[in-house]
């Protein structure tokens, strides 16, 4: 009797157990809101002071990209590329719109993430870190972390538009 006392008190607290971890799954589940795939920096070349970060954010409820950071940057901002009159400009934005579910592509030729004053050149291969700072409607705030892939790329040098 003794012994069939024992085995339901463990079954009780292996079940107790499995039920604790299944809700911490699920609460990581909820906090992770935000996603991010294919993220890339493109590669410098030696003494050039600033590049592009590149992604595709993908946000569960309607949110926007406030800011980013990186340790190889002295100065990281989110930037938006326009064309006007076959003139090509950049500017700095104050945040990039990501509505709930919907892929938005950080690519050269509209937002991107760019990383200025480079403490080092980034060669082709290296991952660099990057913490994004994300706000949901609510205004709760949720940082990422990132590690973009530096990649060749001919194109443009970001560090010679207006």
């Amino acid at each position: 009797m003794n012994s069939t006392l024992n085995q339901t008190s463990i079954t009780q607290r292996v079940r107790q157990v499995v039920l604790g971890l299944s809700l911490l799954g699920l609460a990581c589940q909820v906090s992770a809101q935000t996603q991010v795939d294919d993220a890339w920096v493109r590669a410098t070349v030696a003494g050039q002071q600033a590049t592009g970060a590149f992604m595709t954010i993908t946000a569960s409820s309607d949110s926007k990209l406030l800011s980013a950071q990186s340790p190889v940057a002295k100065t990281v901002q989110v930037h938006q590329s326009t064309m006007k009159n076959d003139v090509m400009s950049m500017q700095p934005v104050e945040f990039v719109a990501l509505p709930a579910g919907k892929a938005v592509t950080l690519d050269p030729h509209n937002y991107h993430i760019m990383l200025i004053d480079l403490v080092e050149q980034v060669k082709e291969g290296d991952k660099v870190p990057l913490t994004l700072t994300v706000e949901n409607a609510k205004g709760e705030k949720e940082s990422i972390k990132v590690e973009a892939t530096a990649r060749a790329l001919n194109m443009p040098d970001h560090s010679k538009m207006n």
